[in-house]
């Protein structure tokens, strides 16, 4: 499976419930990896990133960003992203 922009997806939080979200933008640092920008579709919930790779299988998964090195470069690589695009 191939992530896509505006797919809608069911993550499981920490008590077991099912959110759905939908992946507004992939985007990649400057190192190749991959990101996604997922807005829920519960208004009370709130918006995240989280890292895409690849499972054993090949297939695109999506995981937590838990280093915090990792997540101000990510951080960046989203605000140089919105500046593009508002430059366009």
């Amino acid at each position: 499976m191939s992530f896509q922009e505006e797919e809608i997806i069911v993550l499981i939080d920490e008590d077991d419930n099912e959110i759905e979200f939908e992946i507004i933008e992939i985007f990649e640092t400057t190192d190749d990896n991959k990101y996604a920008f997922l807005l829920p579709s519960d208004e009370e919930e709130e918006s995240i990133i989280m890292k895409i790779i690849l499972d054993e299988d090949g297939e695109e998964i999506l995981v937590e960003i838990e280093d915090d090195l990792e997540w101000e470069e990510v951080i960046q690589a989203w605000e140089d992203y919105i500046s593009e695009l508002e430059e366009e």
